[in-house]
C-alpha cells in the first residue's frame, strides 16, 4: 500500500478552512458589537440606579431639618415625586461620567465575556464532513 493511498482513506478532519469566511466574521462582528451595547448599558444603568439611590437616601437624611415641624399630610405625593427626581438626577450624572462605577463593570464584564468566548472556542470539537 502506497503512502497516497493510506492518506486517502483516513478521514478528513480538517474539512473547513483555517481562514474565516467573510460572512463568520460579520456574525461574530454583529454579535460582539450586540454584547459590548448591551454590557455598556446594563453598566450604566447599575451606576444611575446606585447613584439614584444614594442621592434619595441623602435627601431623606439631609433634607430636612431636625426637629421641624413638618406636615405630612400637606402633600401625599412629595416622596414619590423627590424619588423620581433623585432617579433622573442619578441617570443624568452617569450620562455625564458617572463617578467611575459603570467603567468598573463595563471592564469586569468584558473580561467575564472574554474568557467565557475563549473557553466556548476550546470546547468546541473538530468539524468533520
Amino acid at each position: 500500500m502506497s503512502t497516497f493511498s493510506a492518506l486517502s482513506s483516513m478521514p478528513n478532519v480538517i474539512s473547513e478552512p483555517l481562514i474565516p469566511q467573510a460572512g463568520d466574521l460579520a456574525t461574530q462582528t454583529t454579535s460582539t458589537r450586540a454584547e459590548n451595547s448591551k454590557i455598556e448599558k446594563s453598566a450604566k444603568d447599575f451606576e444611575s440606579i446606585l447613584l439614584g439611590s444614594w442621592l434619595q437616601q441623602a435627601e431623606q437624611s439631609f433634607g430636612s431639618i431636625p426637629g421641624g415641624d413638618e406636615d405630612e399630610d400637606a402633600d401625599s405625593g412629595k416622596d414619590q415625586f423627590q424619588g423620581m427626581a433623585m432617579q433622573s438626577l442619578g441617570a443624568s450624572m452617569t450620562a455625564a461620567g458617572g463617578i467611575g462605577i459603570a467603567k468598573m463593570i463595563s471592564q469586569q464584564l468584558h473580561k467575564a465575556e472574554d474568557s467565557r468566548v475563549a473557553v466556548a472556542a476550546q470546547m468546541q470539537p473538530p468539524l468533520t464532513k
